[in-house]
């Protein structure tokens, strides 16, 4: 691995944590979102350290370059990642089609209610 992608990966690595923390300290951030990232960051780190691990993980895998390891490390991880927050997603969709649908059955056991009041018709209530 060239020193200057162990640089570059270290920095990279160093930036994500500090912006990780901060996002974190501002309450922008979920602490299970930011565990994520911060673990990823500390792997991303680790590798850049120490390449020995890269280089020996790229020849029990198989895999020429340990550079290319580490691409496909990550891009790896970012898939499972968004597969993950895809899912997420969907749920929080359905969620928000069933909260649409009872407010809106709601709203118009309201607007039933006031018109049947207004027009003098009561409802009396059952024991």
């Amino acid at each position: 691995m060239s020193l200057i992608l162990r640089i570059f990966l270290i920095v990279f690595s160093f930036l994500t944590i500090f912006y990780i923390i901060r996002k974190i300290r501002k309450a922008k951030l979920r602490i299970d979102v930011s565990i994520f990232w911060l673990v990823f960051a500390i792997l991303l780190l680790i590798l850049s350290i120490f390449p020995g691990i890269a280089i020996w993980l790229a020849k029990v895998m198989g895999v020429i370059s340990p550079v290319n390891l580490i691409y496909l490390f990550m891009i790896f991880i970012l898939l499972i990642y968004s597969f993950s927050i895809t899912l997420k997603i969907s749920e929080l969709d359905n969620k928000i089609n069933e909260l649409t649908e009872e407010i809106a059955i709601k709203e118009r056991m309201l607007k039933d209610k006031k018109e049947k009041d207004r027009s003098g018709v009561r409802i009396k209530k059952g024991k």
